[in-house]
């Protein structure tokens, strides 16, 4: 490109392309990313939250120590999951923090 000709230019573009046109689809990929990332959350939070439910109400039976044991850790599990799910928010919806709880962890939540 020839030093007077402006940078934005497109005559000597290959592609035809204005510079416009991969910012609008970046925007809708990105567009695209977020909705499957809510997707993803809504499919993992829900069965997860009948995991850790249940996790949590065999937890007031009377069981044996290796039971108990056993569903302590599928609770921990659970929990885990659970915040990994709601570090996805902050990829959903970059102005909300990651600190805020889920359905898993928060019943007020779905």
């Amino acid at each position: 490109m020839s030093p007077d000709k402006s940078r934005f230019d497109t005559s000597e573009n290959p592609t035809g392309e204005q510079p416009n046109a991969g910012i609008t689809e970046y925007e809708t990929r990105l567009a695209e990313v977020i909705a499957l990332v809510a997707r993803v959350r809504h499919q993992i939070n829900n069965p997860l939250t009948g995991v850790l439910g249940h996790a949590q109400l065999l937890l007031r039976e009377d069981l044996s120590d290796k039971v108990k044991q056993r569903v302590l850790k599928i609770e921990e599990l659970a929990l885990r999951l659970a915040e990994i799910v709601a570090e996805l928010r902050a990829v959903q919806s970059p102005e909300r923090s990651t600190a805020t709880p889920d359905a898993a962890t928060d019943p007020g939540k779905s």
